[in-house]
């Protein structure tokens, strides 16, 4: 019997289409849409299966939605692979309550009640001020927690030693990128639409709210 560790995505891994292909093929996967949409009390398989995009990067419909579909695709792999024992989970983000739910701490419908809300409260909050996230490349943290000093710019991904990711106010990300361009850093920048509700600011809100 063979073990498997399972990292789950979080909010941006979401694509029109996704999961549908499971719940056309198994029962099982479809079952959970169907239980979704009841819990929430619309068609969350429609928008995650259909789109508009537009619709689907709603914090409020993304969440649930990728927690489903995460759901699916190892319902759907247990499905393929009997007995199969997971030894870890982890999670992205909010990907951390399909994590959670797979590891048997969080009922289903527990978990997606939390994500709706949770994904609620950081769009109310996020469609506010439009912001930004700026990634950075070989800093040390004393130097960028300098940068977030100077810009008004927050910390809000640690993705390895070498890469952090800053959040904030569109002005405060235009000058942590003007101070991390002086450095001589390699920078990626994004500015975030009303629906991303995924800066770190906006998660504080939201878990207030909850």
């Amino acid at each position: 019997m063979s073990k498997l560790a399972v990292i789950f995505p979080g909010q941006g891994a979401q694509s029109v289409g996704m999961a549908k292909d499971l719940a056309g093929a198994f029962p099982e996967c479809r079952a959970l849409f169907d239980r979704a949409n009841e819990i929430l009390g619309f068609d969350l398989a429609r928008i995650c299966f259909e789109g508009p995009i537009e619709e689907l990067t709603k914090s409020s419909n993304t969440q649930p939605a990728i927690f489903v579909a995460s759901v699916a695709c190892l319902a759907a792999l247990k499905l393929r692979k009997p007995g199969l024992e997971l030894a870890a989970t982890a999670g992205l983000s909010s990907g951390e309550w399909a994590a959670l739910h797979a590891s048997g701490v969080v009922s289903f419908d527990d978990a997606l009640r939390v994500l709706e809300a949770r994904g609620r409260f950081m769009q109310e909050a996020c469609e506010q001020e439009r912001g930004g996230m700026l990634s950075v490349i070989g800093l040390d943290r004393p130097a960028l927690e300098e940068i977030c000093r100077k810009s008004g710019a927050e910390m809000a991904n640690m993705n390895s030693p070498e890469q952090t990711v800053l959040s904030g106010r569109v002005e405060a990300i235009e000058a942590a990128e003007k101070l991390a361009k002086e450095a001589g850093l390699f920078i990626r920048r994004s500015w975030l639409p009303p629906r991303a509700g995924s800066r770190k600011r906006w998660g504080r809100w939201a878990s207030e709210s909850l």
